[in-house]
């Protein structure tokens, strides 16, 4: 049942690193552009927020099957926290992918507060960013080539 996890939550997280590094490029050509924000540009930046909620609910069920998260062992904190790859996987991974989870939620809830086209998409352009940054941080690059 991991392997089959694993490889959906790995698979899945190159869609996620486009989309979200795509909406994140369309909010700052709006911005920067002054262009009118249209059904399109809120598709993209819905589609971030979708692809990323459904791998936070993916990474969920990993952190409770994968041998490689050792809170539910008996190994103490110190142990965990002085092994880089076992920090990646227990610490800093997880936090930091919810985290950017966060960054784009609220951005996605913020502009949709906003009237008109230039403030929206500053909103987008700021969490997004953020979040990509975030995200591109933590991402277990050695698992992927």
């Amino acid at each position: 049942m991991y392997e089959a996890i694993q490889v959906v939550h790995s698979y899945w997280a190159y869609l996620v690193v486009l989309v979200v590094t795509l909406a994140t490029i369309n909010a700052l050509i709006g911005f920067f552009t002054k262009k009118e924000y249209g059904p399109k540009d809120f598709r993209v930046s819905l589609f971030a927020l979708i692809v990323t909620h459904l791998q936070l609910l993916i990474g969920i069920i990993i952190f409770f099957v994968s041998p490689t998260v050792m809170w539910f062992k008996d190994i103490p904190v110190k142990d965990i926290m002085g092994d880089p790859l076992l920090r990646l996987y227990n610490v800093e991974h997880p936090l930091v992918m919810i985290v950017t989870i966060v960054f784009i939620t609220m951005g996605y809830s913020k502009h949709k507060k906003k009237l008109t086209s230039t403030p929206k998409f500053k909103i987008l352009a700021i969490f997004y960013t953020i979040a990509l940054i975030l995200m591109l941080s933590r991402i277990p690059w050695a698992n992927w080539f």
